[in-house]
């Protein structure tokens, strides 16, 4: 009985007009506005072929400066996505689709909360990575020690620093690392105190050795303006009196104050052994007397 009634109800053509005026009206609103989509279209393919033109002056103009790569990348890019956001908008103005931007804008807020609460080590480390590619302190070609590791800075990206250690092996470390944890640059300063830790031995004129030493060292890293060669003695060892010597030479990557330490040794070591001071080296005395009872039968009962 539901079923007749329901037919009866039910008129087919009726249905088949409305829907088929329902797409009339769709065709009409399409041929109507055909010209501003196409007009949208060519002003956003215009915005993107701007945006990369932009992008290419934008990379000159920073390598005439002599702008590291790390800043002329992150900058190359923020201007690409500025610009064609810029076209999208446009576009989608002359669409007269204002409420549709205003809801994307409105859902692109709550999207990007979502988002930024799920990828908050993410975020972390490309927030890192943008201030250290503006960070003049840290730079491509820079030797660095940070995180337990020392190399060349070979690359900085908004998600990590890629370092090339001695060894030629490459440590990748996240931005946000290298942000929070002290770090120690080499290259930043083109001068740096090297120290040499040395003994004499106890009957040595220490005044002679501390001139000597001196002396040595400053002929062959010469001091420049206000620097000097220092030299302390720093304890009464087991076998020597210990003495530190701090001098300057140019430091660019930790290799560097490596060969400056050989090079001091060995001229240190000459001019002791042209001056016949001696460099001990622990000696451990070994008494090989017994004197346990049963080794001697005076003492035994």
């Amino acid at each position: 009985m539901i079923s007749l009634y329901f037919l009866k109800g039910f008129n087919l053509n009726e249905s088949i007009k409305g829907i088929w005026s329902k797409l009339l009206g769709w065709l009409d609103a399409l041929i109507l506005n055909l010209p501003n989509f196409v007009l949208a279209a060519l002003v956003f393919v215009l915005f993107i072929v701007v945006a990369k033109y932009t992008a290419k002056i934008i990379d000159r103009i920073l390598r005439k400066k002599g702008s590291q790569d790390s800043i002329r990348q992150i900058t190359t890019k923020v201007v690409k996505v500025v610009v064609i956001l810029i076209g999208f908008f446009f576009a989608l103005g002359l669409l007269n689709l204002d409420k549709v931007l205003t809801s994307i804008l409105a859902g692109a807020g709550v999207v990007g909360l979502a988002i930024g609460l799920a990828l908050q080590g993410t975020l972390n480390n490309t927030f890192s990575g943008v201030i250290l590619s503006f960070l003049p302190e840290i730079q491509i070609g820079d030797w660095v020690e940070t995180n337990g590791y020392s190399g060349e800075v070979t690359e900085i990206t908004l998600r990590n620093i890629v370092i090339r250690g001695s060894d030629n092996n490459y440590v990748v470390i996240p931005n946000s690392k290298i942000v929070d944890e002290p770090f120690k640059n080499f290259t930043s300063t083109k001068r740096s105190r090297v120290m040499l830790n040395c003994g004499v031995g106890y009957s040595s004129d220490l005044e002679f050795v501390q001139k000597l030493t001196i002396d040595t060292l400053s002929e062959l890293f010469p001091p420049r303006g206000n620097e000097e060669v220092e030299f302390m003695y720093t304890e009464f060892g087991d076998s020597s009196i210990n003495f530190v010597a701090r001098f300057w030479t140019d430091v660019s990557k930790n290799r560097d104050i490596l060969i400056a330490n050989n090079k001091a040794i060995i001229a240190v070591k000459k001019a002791f052994d042209k001056n016949n001071i001696n460099i001990p080296f622990p000696i451990r005395t070994i008494d090989f007397t017994n004197q346990l009872s049963i080794n001697n039968p005076s003492k035994q009962d």
